[in-house]
């Protein structure tokens, strides 16, 4: 997988600089690209440097982070943003749902939530480029595209690397090799990737509640699937289904 372009985007030199050098890019398979300090140079960077992912701080001089991702939506990019906030406040996590913000983090950033969350948004990315790719030859993605299909019909049970494997006549090391490989995660984190999104369809699509949501996405336990849910989305799976239908 190719490595994913990265805009940092704060008013606050030491914000900036901590992101630089507190986080390790490179060994997740991102390059850091530039950086903006107030939302005019961010929108001009964003459409030099076609970034995958921004990261951008919501209070920020000339236009505020909500207002650039605004901007960006009405252009039609797609481009993955994450914002970093001082402010905790429901409200501004609403706004951030509806533009469809990949993470609300808020200030002192824990680097081992962006260590995940950089894991999903490869994710994300790779199964983009993969669709994109209708014609390829290669054995290892339609094999990617194989197995998707499969867990997604599957999200209900427990899928672990040897049921897979059993189900492709493939060993579990050689599967592990192929995520690693084409999507830049491991197994399980794209599993729960799944599950997740899985997971945000019936919430917004049904009426089911939320234990039998977490059933149905392969959770045994509803308060295990809220922890995770939140962990994912920065809300309560509760709260994500209000704030997403009102707001449609």
């Amino acid at each position: 997988m190719r490595s994913l372009k990265v805009l940092l985007a704060d008013d606050e030199h030491t914000i900036r600089e901590g992101f630089k050098t507190l986080f390790d890019w490179e060994k997740h398979g991102c390059t850091l690209v530039g950086e903006a300090r107030d939302g005019k140079e961010t929108l001009e960077k964003i459409e030099s440097l076609s970034p995958d992912i921004v990261i951008i701080d919501i209070s920020m001089p000339v236009f505020t982070g909500l207002e650039v991702i605004g901007q960006c939506r009405k252009r039609g990019l797609k481009t993955a943003f994450v914002i970093v906030s001082g402010y905790d406040d429901f409200s501004y996590c609403q706004e951030a749902l509806k533009l469809h913000v990949e993470a609300y983090l808020l200030k002192p950033v824990n680097f081992a939530e962006l260590d995940e969350l950089v894991d999903r948004l490869k994710i994300k990315l790779s199964e983009k480029e993969i669709l994109k790719d209708q014609v390829s030859s290669d054995t290892d993605k339609k094999l990617i595209h194989d197995m998707t299909t499969f867990l997604n019909e599957h999200l209900h049970e427990e899928i672990s690397l040897k049921i897979l494997g059993e189900a492709f006549y493939l060993t579990p090391n050689y599967i592990s090799r192929v995520f690693r490989t084409e999507l830049g995660v491991n197994y399980l984190s794209y599993l729960t990737h799944l599950r997740m999104e899985k997971a945000k369809q019936l919430l917004l699509n049904t009426e089911m509640g939320i234990a039998e949501i977490s059933e149905a996405v392969g959770f045994n336990d509803y308060r295990t699937f809220t922890k995770v849910f939140k962990r994912y989305e920065n809300v309560p799976p509760t709260q994500f289904r209000k704030y997403m239908r009102t707001s449609t």
